[in-house]
């Protein structure tokens, strides 16, 4: 039986290369050849233990875009688009069962019987390896003719993220002052929809001066320093909103003392987005007076459904040549390098890393371009 790598995570800070059976496709389902895996932080969160327990040993990697090799049966992918072998696809790293309350009822993700991860031993979907095996339920797409998949791959989960987020509390409002805490992917892609939503303000907080940079890059009218003290960077926004504040706040930091200080960033009548805490556990202390006085609305998202996964695809590929997406790719690693890339990714030295199965451990952490 034919075989190929897969970086499989046996215990928590514990990868290992294996080689893994490459299995027929199981009926609606797919086998793709893995062009590019998105390494995201919460991998590092996963790797680390911070996520919980895993069903150990599993295949790592979430964020996908390969190359259909073989078709279960069918001629569609689930937007009734029609594909064939040699398409490339993107797809939602989670499949759902249609058959419970969540589904069919709440019209939610995840689903009630939904599976995140597959033993490594077993037909996988997992992103670091050189195939992915799509389930039956697992929706994929097939990218727009002429679509960059560097483009696509550049802000993985996070911009299906960003879109779940806005779509649970509230899109952004034409002329709307925006803030971004953190311009890591997550905070990259708000910047991105807020500024083609037609956002007056989009202010960015970060400490890393080049990432300001890029957030500046897709939009961002206004970038503020981490290294000032809450005060500054508060009375800095505060000038350029106006007295009335923000209307809209992203969190994007990952960073628990980023919540305190996004409710006080929060303008009157204005909402308070949660996206990147999800790793991050524990608790912070806020003012309930704050939220009651200044009628602030705070709501949280995550897991997109297969429709964010839809809308990012196809947005990348309408700004590709607007914007610099590609060129949000600074670091591409070999599958035997995995651990360097979520190392990298968790010191923040990348602005997006990606695993590619063509290169070998030689050229791990090459720059792209």
């Amino acid at each position: 039986m034919a075989t190929g790598r897969a970086t499989v995570l046996v215990e928590p800070n514990r990868l290992e290369t294996w080689d893994v059976p490459v299995v027929e496709p199981e009926h609606g389902g797919a086998l793709v050849r893995i062009v590019l895996g998105g390494v995201c932080g919460s991998d590092v969160h996963i790797t680390n233990g911070q996520a919980g327990i895993m069903p150990f040993p599993i295949i790592l990697g979430h964020e996908g875009i390969g190359r259909i090799e073989k078709l279960g049966g069918f001629d569609t992918d689930y937007a009734g688009v029609p594909v064939k072998p040699g398409d490339l696809v993107y797809w939602s790293p989670i499949a759902a069962c249609h058959r419970c309350y969540s589904c069919n009822v709440l019209d939610e993700t995840p689903c009630d019987n939904a599976r995140f991860f597959e033993d490594a031993s077993k037909p996988n979907w997992g992103s670091y390896a050189d195939f992915a095996w799509l389930p039956n339920g697992l929706a994929f797409f097939k990218l727009p003719d002429g679509a960059d998949p560097l483009a696509v791959a550049a802000l993985g989960c996070a911009l299906p993220t960003v879109l779940r987020g806005f779509d649970r509390c509230g899109p952004v409002r034409l002329g709307e002052s925006v803030v971004v805490q953190g311009a890591g992917p997550v905070g990259l892609s708000a910047v991105l929809v807020a500024k083609q939503a037609g956002a007056r303000d989009v202010i960015v907080i970060d400490g890393v001066e080049s990432k300001l940079e890029v957030a500046r890059s897709l939009g961002a009218t206004a970038t503020v320093s981490l290294s000032l003290s809450a005060e500054e960077r508060r009375r800095q926004i505060y000038d350029l909103t106006g007295p009335s504040g923000p209307s809209l706040v992203v969190e994007a930091a990952g960073f628990l003392p980023a919540f305190p200080e996004g409710v006080d960033l929060t303008g009157i009548h204005g909402r308070y987005v949660i996206l990147g805490l999800w790793g991050a556990i524990g608790t912070q202390p806020i003012s309930p007076r704050d939220m009651t006085t200044k009628n602030i609305t705070i709501g949280g998202a995550t897991f997109p459904k297969p429709k964010h996964y839809h809308g990012a695809m196809h947005l990348a590929a309408q700004l590709q040549d607007k914007v610099p997406l590609a060129a949000l790719v600074t670091h591409r690693y070999a599958i035997e390098d995995a651990g360097k890339a979520l190392d990298a990714v968790h010191q923040g030295r990348v602005i997006k890393a990606v695993i590619d199965p063509e290169l070998s451990p030689a050229n791990e952490g090459r720059e792209h371009g």
